[in-house]
Order: structure tokens, then C-alpha cells, then sequence
């Protein structure tokens, strides 16, 4: 989607500029033709013709180009889709140590991208090499035939024939050229949007917002709010296997159906399909009434929590702060900084997981609908957060609602009205609590993981707080507008994209040269160059000289008179004269009277061995040698540019993928990925080809004013002049359009960043019904883009017109002073003279439009070097310990301080403890107190200072990688990668396949994968969504079981699973990591209450660290034990049972 947006939309628009040289070029071709025919007969057509068999070449070369610009789309498309994955999930692809793996695949994937670049390029070189020979060789062919059908070659002759070839030359050398390229490639851009465009679209429903795939033609009772009726969905119509089988569903208004099932079951499919997500395909889906939904992985976009929680409905004041309350947010907004208009990040980046969940569930509650789908709000939460969400706002504040909750906590199930408890892709039991609970063991087995907490009717109220650590709040720029004007006021110090100012700096340019070659291989290039315009001015000085040859043979036969001063000057400076006998307008000098009989040496050498014949051997040698130097020139050329654009997306990237956290959490994922695309974009295609203009075009002014100003010298005041004022009109040009490009850069990636969020949460979107919302905030986008973009096209054309109206001026002045200022000089001459000023002057103008252009352009490779110029991650290269360290896993922090931000206050304070090899340590606390900081701080993801030391080892004196790469973890939010299952377990190709079977089947997923079409080698989906989250979780749990580290943390590993699969992770894990020291961040208390000892933190300091049950005894003031009461009655009776039995067998097992 991106590389529609950033480069094909592009390539379309571009074809509109060159479309038009398609019919023009052959157009203008037959008038040339005609005229020359008149003129000078079959000669001339003779190189028309050759010019003409170049088309057939030029449409082959650009079927070409259209096949390779498909192959090349294709590998970007792949490129972006990994870098966005990779942004995406930085955190947990740096605390694996993944850096590696992922950035092979990048370079794979560019490398094959830039196999299809440098095919184009090699046509596109040989194209533009037709631009800079063509026109001589053509000529060069006229002249041949002229003279082997027995014509003397002479003045009228070629400047007619130089005359209509320079106006053909542009025309058919570059601008059809650039026309057939354009549009091949355009047509691939168009194809590609067409196939995207011509994907299925969700209908909405004409009675409500509901997204409906199916529909019976019999409306059913209107009482009832979900009526599902043997619905059996697929995913995609090409999937053979059903994601659900034969659904029966009814949800009456006012009621609560609780949806329960093991991992991986169906319960998120089932929501999906009320929602019209899937497509049935057999049954009834018929769901009368709106609907509002909270899906299971909360959306958030960037923006204020307001926003997020308003998303597009009018704004109730009195509604809004209801609807706080009952989502436990009160307390939160007074922790952040400011209060409900404090700027999340993107994905809810600079919030916890928790404040994430409520936030999300607020903005499905604050919605009015008749019906709320929500996906398993509460696992993100404490037990007394849960307890208020599902009595507060779920059965209070929603109770006269058709109200669908998945969730794992089975807790509430006495509550709901109907229980559907899902197997593998259908439900198994449906019908009350009761009617459940004695329909078979796989319910009883589901509870039994909870049976003391089901009852708790009375448990005591407890004030709402929440066990999350907030991280700081991150300043971002606001990428998603209120719909509806409240007295919400923006965050000051969201930090902006940095903008350049002034002129591109010399670093710039040195940069991009640099990454092409060495300076040596620059000196080449250049000298390359050099060469080939020399033998471009060569060919057209050489025609002159045969010219003026056959001019003086001439004038010697009829005896003519000239000075001796005027036949050097023909001979040694390679002006050329037309017969006066023959030329009207031309006159011979007065005061001949010296006969031509004396000759230099120089001169006698020419005139007596160099007949015609060995002109015409000469002057074809030159021509050829021309040819190949001009392909030989742009091979070599394009050849530099394709590797100084292969270094700066390599030194891009892995300045990008080694950055601090901190740049992720100031850069929005569109931000980056505009430099990944667009950006590298116009350094792939766009700047070798301003480039080569700019320098091909320069060396071209020089040879031709060096000859026009010998020949004539008054030329060269003018020139001056005009070189004078074409500067200022650059500088004054530059000064506006730089800026205005840069405007540009920026403008472009809220549009991407809009996306990105955009597709991210189309479920919610359309659930919303918020499509014309977000399709208007991205057309304000667009069109703040659109609008940049349309004030450098229109500096572009008024810089174009102001140099074609001194290009006139300038013409006027040179042919006025020759009829003011020069009375001497023959008509050939002033012919010349007229002809290359012209030229001159259409070079200037092209050549400052590239010039310029050439440093707008560079504006995209200033904008790659900022992002290679980023700050890495701290890690100095140092002498890591042993492989097999950490051998017992000992962790002691010694007086630790963390910062997110250098200058900050510290988020950690002084944290002083040990844990001990093979200890289990629970981490707790309320919000904000540093519970997830404790792992930043262990992984070295944040500024740490003071000390950590990994079995006897200070974890700053060791790299990076050998740090993270000898800590497991089960993130809250379990990440899977697009590729193979096998790549998402061993990155590395490690371990044997035996091990990582052996570690599926310990977290049961050996049946799963099995079924799979390829086994280990399955691709997943981007983001891992054709697993569940549950999966993805067990996922997670298998890497670390297969690396075997010494040292394990999970944090909230259960938070979005069943009990069953909880009680499979706890006891996994128990088995597998004994010996093994394991961290759990955890609000869940029962998963933790047996540990070894439990760290209680509090506003970023350890208040207690001990054993639980000796934590516990603390009954006055102790935070623990605060938390464990909140838990209610039953459940901390259960709590402190579990402690006590905990502590009595470690004292037992110490004896």
C-alpha cells in the first residue's frame, strides 16, 4: 500500500507530463521530413530514416523497462512490507537479538530490487546514449550518402542538414524516448492500482452501520440484536478449510453473552463474522441494531487520548466523563502529564498495555450503539481493575445492551445471560452457566483453573488502580485530527520532523559520491565524461575542418582571393564559409588582393595527402569511437549510482535498526518509511538521471562556448551576460524551491503514517463506521501534500518561462551584433555563430531547470543522511565473556538509575538487590511504579546508570548483542514475523528441527503446526495473524524454551490467554526453566504468589523485596499486601494460602 501510494501514483503522473511526445515526436519527424526532401534531396532523408529505424529499438527497450518496472515494484513492495514489520516490532526484535536476520532479509530483498534497477538502468543508459550521438551519427550518414553520390560537401549543405537534425534531435533523442519509457512504465503503475482497486469491498449496510457479508432475504424478529443461524466462514475464498463451522448464535438486546474457549478456538473469528469481516459461506447472518467493538489488540492512533476515545462521534461532555469513570481512567489522566489531551504514540506506544485496553474499551463504550462487541478487555488488567470494568461499565453501564465479551476470565461467567464455549472452529456448548457447566468435562476442566475465585459476590470494594508501569509520555507530531471541535488543546512539545534550511550543504553531495566510489573511481568517472564531450566537439569540429578543406580547394581552382590572415583562421580555428557564388547573403571581403599560392606547412600537409576518402575514413572513425564512449560513459555511470544508492540505504538501515528506543518512540513507523521509500525512490531513479543531465550538460556549455567564443569573440560578452543573470535567477529560484521541496519531504509523511495507522485498524475503522472520517482526514493530508507539491511545480514553471524569455533577449543581442558590431564576417559564419548560440542558450535553459532540479533532488539524499547519521545504540566494542556465560544466573542491580531521555528525571531510583541463581521473582506494583522499566533498564534499552551485574559481570562492559542474546522473553504482546515458522523460532538456523519440534510439543502446538500445508516451513502472515494471539504467545514461550537461557523474563506472558493455556505456561515453565533464574512482571497475582521472592516497586523505587508470604505479614502499611486485598476477599484468602504453603517448602527444602 505504501509503494502504491509513495511510487506508482508517481510513475502515473509522471507519464501525463511525456504522454504528449508520443504523437508529437512522429509529427514533427514528417514535417522535418518534407522540408528536407526540398532542401537537400534523398541525402537528407537518408538520415531521417536511420533516426527512424531507432523507434522500433527505442518501443522494444521500453516493453522492456515495463516488464523490469513490474519486477522492480514487486521487490520494493517486499522491502517496505519487511521494513514495516520491523519498525513495527524494533523492541522485541532488539531484546532477541534479531538485528541480523532481519537486516540479511532486507539486503536480500534490496539486492534483488536493485537486480531490476540496473536492468532498467542499463536500458535507460543506452536510451539517453542515443540522445548524445544520435544527431551526429545521423548527420554523419547524410553527409556519406551526399558525398559518395558524387557531391562536394559544403557550407549550405551542412548547415541545412545540422539545422533540421538539431530540431528533430530533442524530440526524438530524448523527449519520445522519455515518453515510451513513462509510459511503460506508467502502465505497470496503472495495473497495479487497477488490481488493487478491483479487490472485493465490504458493502455497508443500508439499515446501520453494520458491515454486512451476508445477508438473509427473511428478516428476522426485531427484538433480537444477533441471530447467527448454521454459519459456517473462510477466511479467503481460496482457503479450502473453514474458519468456522456451523455457528448457531442469538443475542438478545439487554443480554450478556460471554464467548469462552481455548487459544486459537474461534472467539476473535466469531466477532469478525458479526461484523462482516468474513465471508459466510453457507447460512444466515442477520444482526439488527448498530454496533460499537473493542478489539483484543487494542488500536490507538497518534493523537490525544481524547481523540482516541472520541474517534468521531459528536462530544458529550456528561457521556464522555461517564464513561471515564466506568473505564477506571479517572486516575490514570491525572498521571499523565496532560491529563486526557496528553499525545499517545503510535499504536499506543507511550502508554502501557493496560491504559491501552481501557482506552479502547472506552472508545467502544462511548460510542452509542445497540450493540458492543468486545474482545477480551479485561486480560490486560489487574483482577480488582477487571473486577470494576466488568460490574462499572460492562453489566452496569451497558446492562440494557446486547453486550458479546470474549474473555479467559471465567470469574464472570455467573453474570452472562448465555455462555458459548468454542472447540476447534465451532461452538461446543451453548446455553446459561448452569446449562453449561453440566454439559461435559471441557467445561469443568476450564474451570477447575479457577474454582476458588467464582464465587465473590462479596468481595470489598477497592479503589481502581491498576498494576502497569506509564512509561514517559512521548511527544509526537498529531497524525489523526478530532473530528468534532472540543476545548481539547495540542501538546506543546510533540516533536516535529526536523526541516533543513539554506542550500544543500558540500557534506551532501560528498556523501552521495562517496558511496559510489572512491575518489579515484570519481577522477575516472569524471575524466570519462571529459573524454566524450571531447569527442562530441571533436565530431563537429572535424565536419567544419572537411568543410573548410573543400571550401579553399575551391577557392584555389576559381583563383580566389582572400588575405592570408583569413585562410588561417579557416584552417586552425575550424570556422567554415559558404561559397558566395552560391549563397545569397554572403559577400567576399574588400580589400582582397593576394592570391592564393603560399600555404604553412600545416596547411600544405592537409591539402595534398588528406583526399576526401581518408575525411570520410577519419571523420567515420570518430563517429564510432563517439558511440562507444558515450555507452561505455553511461554504463560506468549509472553503474555509480546504483552503488551509492545500495550504500545509502545500507548505511540508512542499519543506523535505523541499531538506534536508541528512544528515536522509535520521537518517529512515527510513516516517518521512517518514507525515507525507506519515496525518498530512496528518487535516489534509485530520479537523481542519476538529473545528475547525468546536469553533468552532461555543463560539459556541453563549456565545448560550445570555447568554440563559439574563438570563432567569434563577440560572442563572448554576451555569453557572460547571460551566464551572469541565469546565476542570480538560479540563486533567487533556489532560495524558494529548496524549501519548498523540503516542505514537500514533510508534508509526505503524515500521509504515509495515516496510512500505516489506518490499515492497522480497519477492523475497528469499519466497526465505526469511521471510513469517510478517516478518508477525509487523509484527504487533508493529501492535499497538504498535494498542495507543497503544486507550489515547486509552479516555482518550477516560472523559473522555465523567465529563462526562455532571456534566452530570447540573448538570441536578439548576438544576431544584432553582427549586424551592428561586425561587417567582415562571412555569411557561413554568422550562420554558425546563430545556430550555436541557439543551441547554447536551449542548454542553459535545460541545464539550470536540472541544476536546479539536481539540488531539489538532493534534498532526498540529504534527508537519508540524517537518518545515517543517527545516534546508535551505547555498545563500544569490548571483550564478552565466555559463550556459555551466564552460567548460574545471578542478577544483582547495584544502586541503578534509568533515564528514557538524557537530562530527564529518573523513571528507576536507586534500585539496590540480588536475586539469586535460580530464583523465580515476581515484579509488582501500581501504576507507574517502574515494573517494565526493570526490564529496559536489564536489556539496556534505556540510559542506565549505576550498575547490573550477570554473574559477577557488569552488563555495560559486554556487548550488546552477547547481553540480550543471553535473556529470554515472553513479551506482553507476542510478535511473529512474516516467513517461515521455523526463521520465527531460530532466526540463526541454530538448533535441529528435532529441538524446536520437541519445544512445540511442550507448549502443545506440535498438532497445530503439523497441520499446517508446509510444517515448520509455513509462512506466517505479517504480524502472525493467521495464529491467534494465544498462539503467538506460545510462540514465544517455545523460542525461549529452544535457546536455553539462563536467564527468563515475562512480562504479562498470560495477560491474553485461557486459563488452561496460563496454567500450561506456568507449568512449562516450572519444568523447563528450574534451574533457571525467571523475572515475571505480572497483575495477575496467583502467578506469581509462589515465587522465591516477589520485588514490589512503587514510583520507580523497590519499597519491599522478599519472600511473598514474609511480604505479607507486613499487615499495617505494607504495599503487598495491599495489592493482594484488592484482589477481594475469597481470592486473597487463596492468595495467602498459596504464600504460606510456598515459604513452609523452602524452609523445608534448605533443611
Amino acid at each position: 500500500m505504501v509503494n502504491l501510494i509513495s511510487n506508482d501514483v508517481e510513475k502515473f503522473e509522471l507519464a501525463i507530463t511525456h504522454i504528449h511526445n508520443l504523437w508529437l515526436a512522429p509529427v514533427e519527424t514528417m514535417v522535418v521530413l518534407i522540408l528536407m526532401y526540398f532542401y537537400v534531396g534523398l541525402s537528407g532523408v537518408a538520415g531521417i530514416v536511420f533516426m527512424l529505424l531507432f523507434i522500433p529499438i527505442q518501443m522494444w527497450m521500453g516493453k522492456k523497462t515495463s516488464k523490469y518496472r513490474l519486477a522492480t515494484a514487486i521487490e520494493t513492495d517486499e522491502r517496505i512490507r519487511l521494513m514495516n514489520e520491523i519498525i513495527s516490532g524494533i523492541q522485541v526484535i532488539k531484546m532477541y537479538t534479531w538485528e541480523i536476520p532481519f537486516a540479511k532479509l532486507v539486503e536480500l530483498s534490496r539486492r534483488k530490487e536493485i537486480q531490476q534497477i540496473k536492468k532498467i538502468s542499463v536500458i535507460r543508459a543506452i536510451m539517453m546514449s542515443f540522445n548524445m550521438f544520435l544527431n551526429s551519427t545521423t548527420i554523419y550518414i547524410c553527409v556519406l550518402v551526399y558525398f559518395f553520390t558524387g557531391n562536394v560537401l559544403d557550407a549550405q549543405y551542412v548547415y541545412v542538414v545540422s539545422s533540421f537534425y538539431g530540431i528533430l534531435r530533442s524530440t526524438v533523442t530524448t523527449f519520445f524516448p522519455q515518453g515510451v519509457t513513462q509510459f511503460a512504465e506508467a502502465s505497470i503503475s496503472v495495473k497495479r492500482i487497477k488490481q488493487f482497486l478491483q479487490h472485493d469491498e465490504v458493502q455497508l449496510d443500508s439499515s446501520s452501520t453494520f458491515l454486512n457479508a451476508f445477508r438473509s432475504s427473511e428478516k428476522t424478529n426485531k427484538s433480537v440484536g444477533i441471530h447467527l443461524k448454521d454459519v459456517s466462514v473462510k477466511w479467503t475464498k481460496s482457503l479450502e478449510e473453514n474458519a468456522l463451522d456451523n455457528l448457531n448464535v442469538e443475542v438478545e438486546s439487554g443480554q450478556l453473552a460471554v464467548v469462552i474457549g481455548p487459544v486459537g478456538s474461534g472467539k476473535t473469528t466469531l466477532l469478525h463474522t458479526i461484523l462482516g469481516e468474513l465471508e459466510p459461506v453457507s447460512g444466515m447472518v442477520d444482526v439488527g441494531g448498530s454496533i460499537s467493538y473493542a478489539s483484543q489488540e487494542p488500536w490507538l492512533f497518534v493523537g490525544s487520548v481524547r481523540q482516541n476515545i472520541i474517534f468521531g462521534q459528536r462530544f458529550d461532555a456528561r457521556r464522555y466523563y461517564e464513561v471515564v469513570k466506568v473505564c477506571a481512567l479517572e486516575r490514570d489522566f491525572a498521571l499523565f502529564p496532560h491529563g486526557d489531551r496528553t499525545i499517545v504514540g503510535e499504536r499506543g506506544a507511550s502508554i502501557s498495555g493496560g491504559q491501552r485496553a481501557r482506552i479502547n474499551l472506552a472508545r467502544a463504550v462511548y460510542k452509542r450503539a445497540d450493540i458492543y462487541l468486545l474482545d477480551d478487555p479485561l486480560s490486560a488488567v489487574d483482577a480488582h481493575v477487571g473486577k470494576q470494568l466488568f460490574e462499572d461499565c460492562i453489566t452496569g453501564y451497558l446492562k440494557n445492551k446486547c453486550v458479546v465479551l470474549v474473555t479467559h476470565q471465567l470469574q464472570y461467567l455467573k453474570d452472562a445471560k448465555k455462555i458459548y464455549l468454542f472447540g476447534s472452529k465451532t461452538i461446543e456448548h451453548t446455553g446459561t452457566y448452569e446449562e453449561v457447566q453440566n454439559s461435559g468435562r471441557t467445561f469443568t476442566q476450564l474451570l477447575s483453573e479457577l474454582e476458588d475465585v467464582l464465587d465473590e459476590e462479596d468481595a470489598e470494594e477497592y479503589e481502581t488502580e491498576e498494576n502497569e508501569d506509564i512509561k514517559p509520555a512521548r511527544r509526537r507530531r498529531v497524525s489523526t485530527k478530532e473530528v468534532v471541535p472540543t476545548n481539547v488543546k495540542m501538546d506543546p512539545q510533540i516533536e516535529k520532523e526536523s526541516r533543513g534550511s539554506g542550500t544543500i550543504g558540500w557534506t551532501v553531495y560528498k556523501s552521495y559520491f562517496v558511496s559510489g566510489g572512491h575518489w579515484c573511481k570519481i577522477l575516472i568517472l569524471f575524466l570519462i565524461f571529459a573524454m566524450t564531450q571531447a569527442l562530441a566537439s571533436l565530431c563537429d569540429y572535424f565536419l567544419t575542418f572537411w568543410v573548410n578543406m573543400n571550401q579553399i580547394k575551391k577557392m584555389e581552382e576559381n583563383e580566389t582571393y582572400l588575405k592570408n590572415q583569413e585562410i588561417s583562421r579557416i584552417v586552425e580555428h575550424g570556422t567554415f564559409t559558404v561559397d558566395p557564388n552560391t549563397y545569397n547573403g554572403s559577400r567576399i571581403l574588400s580589400n582582397n588582393n593576394s592570391i592564393i599560392t603560399e600555404h604553412t606547412p600545416f596547411q600544405e600537409f592537409w591539402l595534398t595527402h588528406m583526399t576526401d576518402q581518408v575525411l570520410a575514413i577519419a571523420y567515420t572513425v570518430i563517429v564510432l569511437m563517439l558511440i562507444l564512449m558515450t555507452i561505455t560513459r553511461l554504463l560506468v555511470f549509472y553503474r555509480f549510482c546504483n552503488k551509492a544508492s545500495i550504500r545509502l540505504h545500507h548505511n540508512m538501515f542499519y543506523k535505523i535498526v541499531y538506534a536508541t528506543m528512544r528515536f522509535f518512540t520521537v518517529n512515527p513507523s510513516g516517518r521512517i518509511l518514507n525515507r525507506f521509500s519515496r525518498d530512496m525512490n528518487q535516489v534509485d531513479e530520479a537523481l542519476p538521471v538529473t545528475l547525468l543531465d546536469t553533468l552532461q550538460i555543463s560539459l556541453t556549455v563549456v565545448a560550445i562556448t570555447t568554440v563559439v567564443t574563438t570563432v567569434n569573440p563577440w560572442m563572448l560578452l554576451p555569453t557572460i551576460i547571460m551566464l551572469t543573470i541565469f546565476y542570480f535567477m538560479r540563486v533567487v529560484f533556489l532560495a524558494t524551491s529548496r524549501d519548498i521541496k523540503r516542505l514537500e519531504g514533510i508534508t509526505r509523511s503524515p500521509v504515509y503514517s495515516h496510512l500505516t495507522a489506518s490499515l492497522q485498524g480497519l477492523t475497528t475503522i469499519r466497526a465505526f463506521g469511521a471510513q469517510e472520517i478517516l478518508k477525509t482526514e487523509f484527504d487533508n493530508y493529501q492535499n497538504s501534500y498535494s498542495s507543497a507539491y503544486f507550489m515547486f511545480l509552479c516555482a518550477n514553471r516560472a523559473f522555465g518561462f523567465w529563462l526562455d524569455m532571456h534566452c530570447v533577449v540573448f538570441i536578439a543581442l548576438v544576431t544584432l551584433s553582427f549586424l551592428f558590431f561586425d561587417t567582415e564576417t562571412f555569411g557561413g559564419s554568422v550562420g554558425l555563430a546563430i545556430s550555436q548560440s541557439l543551441n547554447l542558450t536551449g542548454m542553459f535553459q535545460w541545464g539550470m531547470k536540472q541544476w536546479s532540479e539536481l539540488e531539489n533532488t538532493m534534498t532526498c539524499v540529504e534527508r537519508i543522511k540524517e537518518y545515517a547519521d543517527v545516534v546508535p545504540e551505547r555498545d563500544e566494542k569490548r571483550r564478552d565473556p565466555a559463550k556459555s556465560w551466564p552460567e548460574k544466573g545471578d542478577i544483582t542491580f547495584e544502586h541503578l538509575n534509568l533515564r528514557y531521555v538524557a537530562g530527564e528525571a529518573p523513571v528507576l531510583k536507586d534500585l539496590t538487590f540480588r536475586i539469586q541463581s535460580s530464583e523465580k521473582v515476581g515484579i509488582v506494583g501500581r501504576t507507574g511504579a517502574g515494573k517494565s522499566s526493570i526490564i529496559m533498564a536489564l536489556f539496556r534499552l534505556a540510559i542506565n546508570e549505576g550498575k547490573i551485574v550477570i554473574d559477577d559481570i557488569d552488563t555495560a562492559t559486554i556487548s550488546l548483542n552477547r547481553l540480550r542474546s543471553a535473556i529470554s522473553i515472553i513479551p506482553q504482546e507476542p510478535v511473529l514475523f512474516s516467513g517461515t515458522l521455523r526463521k520465527n523460532l531460530d532466526p540463526f538456523d541454530e538448533y535441529t528441527d528435532e529441538s524446536i519440534w520437541n519445544a512445540l510439543e511442550e507448549v502443545e502446538l506440535k498438532t497445530v503446526v503439523t497441520d499446517l500445508p508446509q510444517g515448520l516451513e509455513s509462512k506466517m502472515c505479517e504480524g502472525g495473524s493467521n495464529f491467534s494471539v494465544g498462539q503467538r504467545q506460545l510462540v514465544c514461550l517455545a523460542r525461549a524454551i529452544v535457546r536455553k537461557n539462563k536467564i527468563l523474563v515475562l512480562d504479562e506472558a498470560t495477560a491474553n490467554v485461557d486459563p488452561y493455556t496460563d496454567a500450561l505456561i506456568q507449568t512449562t515453565i516450572r519444568r523447563k526453566f528450574s534451574s533457571c533464574t525467571v523475572l515475571t512482571i505480572a497483575h495477575r497475582l496467583h502467578t506469581i504468589i509462589d515465587s522465591v521472592k516477589v520485588l514490589v516497586m512503587d514510583a520507580g523505587r523497590m519499597v519491599e523485596f522478599g519472600h511473598p508470604h514474609e511480604l505479607l505479614q507486613n499487615t499495617e502499611n505494607g504495599v503487598f499486601y495491599e495489592l493482594v486485598q484488592q484482589t477481594g476477599r475469597t481470592m486473597a484468602e487463596n492468595l495467602i494460602g498459596i504464600a504460606e504453603e510456598s515459604y513452609n517448602n523452602s524452609i523445608s527444602n534448605q533443611h
